[in-house]
């Protein structure tokens, strides 16, 4: 006799579960895969970065996140007027562009304003990075780099101007006989009393600057 007010045994155990089971033993063969992707694409587009054009430093979203930074989509238009770059030409010496984004302060876009600079200073540094090079030689133009100039030109391996984010210093101090005889919490307290009678005090300070007219 079944005992208790359970719920009547109606299990269905005929889902036939091993056809719907995914396995990963090829996880091996897609990682050399995707390395020599890697290496396609860095032979592709050499001399450019691997990691492709500049991005800019943006804050993360949502209240969890913004005290983050990392890398966005691209450049606003504001960011690169500011830098004296042509919104055609930077694509074509590696900066990335987004029309949409906006300027939400005026910290970021003088940060990304550097940011260009700074790249700018970096590619005249190695003239051979500014030249654009045609995929075919059918396909060059004038300004295009030469093959000596090419055999001597460097790739970046990874992001180019990577996001470097600060690290807080701690300065320390040694502690005092006026450090450790102060009360945190009683002045907390005094304070919290303070803020309270505010009201009440500047009543009492008007009605005694009344009757002292009188």
């Amino acid at each position: 006799m079944v005992k208790h007010n359970n719920v009547v045994p109606n299990g269905h155990f005929k889902k036939h579960w091993q056809n719907y089971v995914k396995t990963w033993f090829n996880q091996p063969a897609r990682k050399t895969r995707r390395r020599i992707a890697r290496q396609k694409k860095a032979v592709k587009i050499f001399p450019r970065p691997t990691a492709g054009p500049l991005r800019p430093i943006v804050q993360c979203q949502t209240l969890k996140y913004n005290m983050k930074s990392r890398s966005g989509r691209g450049f606003t238009l504001e960011e690169l007027k500011a830098a004296g770059i042509p919104k055609k030409l930077a694509p074509t010496i590696g900066i990335a562009v987004d029309h949409r984004r906006k300027n939400r302060s005026l910290e970021g876009l003088q940060a990304n304003v550097q940011r260009q600079l700074e790249f700018q200073r970096n590619l005249l540094q190695q003239l051979a990075l500014l030249l654009i090079i045609g995929e075919r030689i059918d396909l060059s133009r004038a300004g295009d780099s030469s093959p000596e100039e090419l055999a001597t030109a460097t790739q970046v391996q990874g992001p180019y101007l990577p996001i470097v984010r600060e690290q807080p210093s701690v300065e320390l101090v040694k502690v005092t006989d006026e450090m450790k005889s102060f009360k945190a919490y009683a002045k907390l307290r005094v304070e919290r009393m303070n803020e309270r009678q505010v009201g009440v005090r500047m009543k009492k300070a008007a009605e005694a600057e009344k009757e002292e007219k009188k």
